[in-house]
């Protein structure tokens, strides 16, 4: 498979962490477009935008979050993204409010240079987010492209130890996730949050790098956490936590083929065949 590397075995990685404002459509498309120039002008490959970079996220009601979702690919701000992808070379994985038919979803695009390559549907709705979206129904995809193997989880997805399995199973490589934590409850002083947690234990349960791009703010009311961050396929970190509250790019070299190694973990031990799928089932809790 041919790949779109910076250097031998190397390819950049660009977390774009922004502040979108709520309903500003035309802000929000010239915010992200000017911090994916700058990351493709430091050599970054792969740009991840926040969940809902397009819109903002705290929705007065449906009415409001309807008029703001776009169709994919051929909504304005996809079409945006798509030029900027073909003249710099580089891939996006931002995430979008999507409008198909009668439905919205919590979305997420992938975009390369030579084009469109997929669309990902937030399968966990978080909070109000029930009241405005359709939970997703296109599954796990994982997207084979000439830079690697991509999956993609929205925000909560990551609470799901399942999404980055699936992924995994099927050759993932990197999972992209666009995101807008917010503030857990019980959250103690001192401790990094409870997000870059869960990060760091899939990316080293599965062997698998993954990158997080969050927002910033506060939003009619809500606020958010920031702490973007690029983890290896050990499950360590290796650019971030960014700021809790500043706009910023972070970026890392990694090579991807790591992944397939580092889930060989001794002579005896494979992450992912050393599996006991002979006793796990369905449970139901009643």
């Amino acid at each position: 498979m041919t790949r779109h590397l910076s250097r031998a075995g190397q390819l950049k990685i660009a977390c774009i962490q922004m502040e979108p404002r709520i309903g500003d459509i035309e802000g929000n498309r010239a915010s992200g477009l000017a911090l994916i120039e700058a990351a493709a002008q430091q050599g970054a490959a792969l740009m991840v935008l926040p969940e809902l970079c397009n819109s903002g996220y705290v929705f007065a009601d449906r009415e409001e979050a309807a008029g703001l979702a776009e169709q994919i690919p051929d909504g304005p701000t996809c079409q945006q993204w798509l030029a900027i992808a073909a003249r710099r070379g580089v891939y996006i994985v931002a995430g979008i409010a999507e409008r198909d038919g009668a439905c919205l979803y919590n979305a997420a695009v992938v975009i390369g240079p030579q084009g469109y390559i997929g669309k990902y549907r937030k399968l966990h709705l978080w909070n109000h987010e029930k009241l405005f979206f359709t939970p997703g129904d296109l599954g796990v995809p994982v997207f084979d492209t000439p830079i690697g193997r991509l999956g993609v989880a929205v925000c909560y997805d990551g609470w799901f130890p399942e999404v980055y399995r699936l992924a995994a199973l099927q050759g993932a490589e990197l999972i992209c996730v666009p995101t807008n934590w917010v503030p857990m409850s019980g959250q103690l002083d001192g401790h990094e949050p409870m997000a870059i947690t869960l990060t760091m234990a899939a990316a080293h349960s599965n062997a698998m790098f993954i990158a997080c791009a969050d927002r910033v703010g506060i939003e009619r009311g809500q606020a958010f956490i920031g702490k973007s961050l690029i983890v290896d396929c050990s499950g360590w970190p290796v650019a971030g936590p960014a700021s809790e509250d500043s706009e910023a790019v972070i970026y890392a070299e990694i090579d991807l083929s790591e992944a397939g190694r580092k889930r060989q973990l001794n002579d005896y031990n494979q992450l992912l065949t050393d599996r006991r799928s002979d006793v796990y089932g369905v449970f139901r809790s009643d």
